[in-house]
């Protein structure tokens, strides 16, 4: 197992370390560290696999082991090659590599049978003809034992010619199931004779129509583990439960290894929707775009809105490894991608909601050509750009007011702002459409303040960015907002009455001319407003979209303690 040299993490303790690390220092599995990562080939990846990713992968960089990369495709009703390939794309952006250690589960379907068959020879394992409704109502609850099935003293003659026929489909989808005989009164609902095979005749991604019986997937995945030599079977803790039922498979079969499952909570991550099923809703009814809209928590719509691998993995570690089941804030990875682009992502100029500014006094036809950093905390980085500055301009919208409030430091009539690197302005006044909208601003420039403040000490606090109407490039902005209004969207009775409307909004824009041939996925600050990223799918052939990746700030905060949202 590889990565990027940048993707090796740091290492402060956490519980599934330190069982690591006595494992190696007992030579339990002689000294040896070898974890996997077993998406479902299902649907897209999203944030929480990430976790899960970098956990793994990284557990095994750090102690000189390996990590799997392993597809458990037991469920071919759901299962697509889209996925397989989107998943492996996923893990290789985020900087892992599985090596020639590439597994699938139907590869072993095969040995899974056989190991059904010793089951069966064992004792262990008996053919149920009840109907799943019965199946249901025979396992009792968590407070009464369940009771045996009719078909449960079946003799071991008759179990293993009925798993063959059902193997060579002489039954109808659903009316048998081969379950394990372990005990109906367990205290542990999971061991309550769980099935290990149903009759199901769909087409595989990788099998055909080979099979008509496929393994449930808690029965598969010890077996994967072991067949594959897997040290430690790191999982979330809704598999806590199943434990006890991984250990039966392995210890009954007696096979040459036997893995150790260890658990640790999932990320459940503010204002976002952890469902794989869920999200396949959304894409499906058409809620977003595609698995890889910036507005969905997967790894495609991350990387897509203009997250970097380092900021995910970077999120990955300062959330850490616990037991503790626990919310965290979305803030905490909007915080990681800012820290990750605020010194590698060039700041310019954009405006995204224009009026025009006309300077009255401005020599008509001038351009001038003003020097400024791309850095301007560190001018030497990246070195300088060309601000051409004229006649008419461009402002916001939102940095004009008619009748400002007090402690408004833009632009008004009669009040004076700095347009960044440029000059002192002063709006003399405003020009209005019939309907009263305004269009057009008229001001005056001071000729003695470029690039600074006003000679006589006069103190002009507002500073504007600004592009020039002649020379600015047009293009789209996509402002992107949380895709919920409420903290928690699993909690609510159906998640999709609780879409945030305003999670995209499209503006027709401009941009500095420094940027007119910005190439896809490139990473900008725009002064004032955000961090941005080239979408790198639509721009192109001239056009330029640019994805908001985050604010510059977390206003949401704001939001939330003064009560503006649920």
């Amino acid at each position: 197992m590889t990565t990027t040299e940048t993707a090796t993490p740091a290492t402060p303790s956490n519980f599934i370390r330190s069982i690591i690390a006595e494992d190696s220092k007992t030579s339990k599995f002689g000294g040896q560290v070898v974890t996997r990562f077993p998406p479902e080939p299902n649907g897209y990846l999203h944030i929480g696999h990430a976790k899960s990713i970098c956990l793994n992968f990284g557990l095994a960089l750090e102690n000189n082991g390996q990590c799997h990369l392993r597809f458990d495709d037991t469920n071919p009703t759901k299962e697509d090659v889209e996925y397989v390939d989107a998943i492996e794309n996923d893990v290789r952006w985020l900087g892992f590599d599985w090596g020639t250690h590439l597994y699938f589960a139907a590869d072993y379907f095969e040995r899974f049978y056989d190991y059904a068959v010793q089951l069966i020879n064992l004792g262990k394992a008996y053919v149920d003809d009840l109907t799943a409704e019965q199946i249901r109502e025979y396992r009792g609850t968590l407070t009464e034992a369940g009771k045996d099935s009719p078909f449960r003293d079946r003799s071991v003659a008759d179990n293993c010619d009925l798993f063959a026929r059902m193997r060579a489909g002489e039954f109808p989808d659903g009316s048998k199931v081969l379950r394990a005989k372990i005990d109906m009164a367990s205290p542990n609902i999971n061991l309550r004779d769980p099935a290990l095979y149903r009759i199901r005749r769909d087409h595989h991604h990788r099998t055909g129509d080979a099979w008509c019986i496929y393994p449930m997937y808690s029965y598969a995945h010890p077996l994967e583990d072991m067949i594959e030599g897997v040290t430690h079977s790191i999982c979330t803790l809704e598999f806590e439960d199943q434990r006890p039922f991984y250990d039966w498979v392995l210890d009954t079969l007696q096979t040459p290894c036997h893995p150790q499952q260890i658990e640790f909570a999932r990320l459940n991550l503010s204002f976002t929707m952890m469902s794989k099923r869920n999200l396949l809703t959304l894409v499906k009814d058409g809620h977003v775009a595609g698995w890889d809209d910036p507005r969905m928590p997967t790894i495609a719509g991350l990387r897509r809105r203009g997250y970097t691998p380092e900021s995910i993995r970077a999120f990955c570690e300062v959330i850490g490894v616990s037991k503790a089941a626990s919310m965290v804030d979305v803030a905490v990875l909007e915080h990681c991608i800012r820290d990750d682009l605020n010194p590698r992502a060039a700041r310019v100029m954009a405006v995204l909601k224009p009026i025009k500014v006309i300077i009255d006094n401005y020599p008509e036809g001038q351009v001038e050509e003003i020097e400024a950093p791309f850095f301007p905390d560190e001018p030497a980085r990246m070195g300088t750009k060309q601000v051409l500055f004229s006649k008419e301009l461009y402002i916001e919208r939102d940095d004009f007011m008619e009748d400002p409030p007090k402690k408004f430091f833009r632009l008004s009539p009669g009040k004076e702002v700095r347009l960044r690197w440029a000059y002192v302005i002063k709006c003399e006044s405003v020009v209005k459409d019939a309907s009263g909208e305004i269009v057009e601003l008229h001001c005056t420039y001071d000729p003695d303040t470029k690039g600074g403040n006003p000679v006589d000490g006069r103190q002009v606090k507002g500073i504007l960015h600004w592009v020039p109407v002649a020379q600015a490039k047009p293009i789209e902005v996509r402002l992107y907002d949380r895709l919920f209004t409420v903290e928690n969207p699993a909690k609510a009775e159906d998640f999709r009455t609780v879409l945030n409307p305003d999670s995209l909004t499209v503006l027709q824009g401009f941009i500095e001319p420094s940027v007119a041939d910005a190439a896809p996925g490139t990473f900008y600050q725009f002064e004032r407003t955000g961090y941005f990223y080239s979408d790198p799918i639509d721009t192109k052939d001239g056009k330029l979209v640019f994805n908001r990746i985050v604010p510059l700030r977390d206003a949401w905060a704001k939001l939330v303690k003064s009560g503006q949202q649920n």
